[in-house]
């Protein structure tokens, strides 16, 4: 395989909201727990239905919520190992129970959405998010607004690239906007989520 090209089981997209936020949770701190395990990350947009979608938006059409895009980030890891991990840190850092919405940022564009690359990774997502709302239903996640779990799964597909002052925006602005947190720090072991 040359040194270009790109192994499509490492390629996803993940959308939580305001993309600005996605990003520095995903690049400073999931690598802070698992180091080089993001090759590249792009912040820009995607649509889960591309076919009825706007062609190649603008940031302004994506923000009208119309264009059918999602916020994004887009990634390509180091090794396809470190899949599920991401998609575990992904439900911790942001509220995937409000439909269309994180914090004050509302809209169809801020989505809680998975978008992946291939059947292994929609197995790996579909049961990490079974896996949430069992949390969510027994009670032992609460940091939650709602009790149930919106985020949907999408296949893998056009990435429009955001400008470039939005991509690493909140390393070059740290006082910037962002409404992500952490919501609950450790994960429950496998076997204890029945």
């Amino acid at each position: 395989m040359s040194s270009n090209s790109v192994s499509i089981s490492n390629k996803l997209a993940l959308g939580a909201g305001c993309y600005w936020g996605t990003e520095k949770f995903v690049v400073k701190d999931f690598q802070k727990l698992f180091p080089n395990s993001i090759k590249k990350a792009k912040v820009g947009f995607m649509a889960p239905n591309p076919e009825s979608a706007l062609k190649n938006p603008t940031y302004r059409q994506v923000c009208s919520g119309t264009s059918g895009h999602i916020e994004v980030l887009d990634l390509e890891l180091s090794d396809a190992k470190y899949f599920e991990d991401l998609v575990k840190f992904f439900f911790q850092f942001h509220d995937p129970t409000t439909k269309n919405r994180q914090g004050n940022d509302v809209g169809y564009q801020y989505a809680s959405c998975i978008f992946v690359s291939n059947k292994e990774q929609e197995s790996i997502a579909v049961k990490v998010k079974q896996d949430v709302q069992k949390l969510v239903d027994q009670k032992r996640i609460l940091s939650y607004a709602n009790a149930k779990v919106e985020t949907f799964i999408a296949s893998y597909n056009q990435f429009y690239e955001a400008q470039e002052d939005h991509q690493e925006y909140l390393t070059k602005n740290p006082n910037g906007y962002c409404n992500h947190r952490i919501r609950f720090k450790d994960w429950p072991s496998a076997d204890s989520v029945n």
